[in-house]
């Protein structure tokens, strides 16, 4: 078994939903987002257009993350989920710098949305505890949800359908199909990272 997700960038309209619905589930802190859109603008006057891309960590076969960590920290599940041991970390930030999608997020200090001196709310209250500066934090597709059945928040959100979350091994899953029928690529595959989120292009 590798999990991964298909993204079809036809379908997404960059509402910034799996964004804000990554936020929700993970309740990371400021400045640090899993999941997160770009959006770029190609053309000349009149015949212009905007492609939205939405970005995660692509938890690729051959991570290179894995292996520069220095403690062990960054390691990969037998379902193809990259992970941090945020226990093992200890913050060199070599994983941040060997990741060529930018997918790792690290904080120093413990900041909070309404600035210094301000009193953390209780939503801040209860969610920060999970996340301790001097660690390197990434998406971990939502392990947590994935382990009692359920799909990564930024897929079960989506409301344009525009995620597809399986079993990339399994030729019957339907992000195999998609992939072998809707010309599914990889990002940066010249890389070879081999990632596990692949996307389908928006004007086929």
């Amino acid at each position: 078994m590798r999990l991964g997700m298909v993204i079809d960038l036809k379908r997404c309209i960059g509402c910034y939903g799996c964004q804000i619905a990554c936020k929700a589930e993970n309740g990371t802190r400021p400045g640090t987002t899993y999941a997160h859109v770009i959006k770029r603008e190609f053309g000349t006057y009149p015949n212009v257009r905007r492609q939205s891309l939405p970005l995660l960590c692509m938890h690729c076969g051959n991570a290179p993350c894995i292996e520069v960590c220095p403690s062990g920290a960054s390691q990969k599940r037998d379902d193809g989920i990259v992970f941090i041991d945020k226990d093992v970390c200890i913050g060199c930030r070599a994983c941040m710098m060997a990741c060529p999608y930018g997918a790792r997020y690290y904080q120093d200090e413990s900041r909070n949305y309404f600035g210094d001196g301000a009193a953390e709310t209780p939503y801040e209250e209860a969610r920060y505890v999970d996340h301790e500066s001097g660690v390197v934090e990434k998406c971990d597709l939502c392990r947590h949800r994935v382990d009692e059945g359920l799909e990564p928040a930024c897929v079960a959100n989506c409301m344009c359908k525009a995620r597809i979350f399986g079993d990339l091994d399994d030729p019957e899953s339907d992000v195999r199909h998609l992939i072998e029928n809707e010309s599914g690529f990889q990002l940066n595959a010249e890389l070879n990272t081999d990632p596990s989120v692949y996307y389908l292009p928006a004007d086929r």
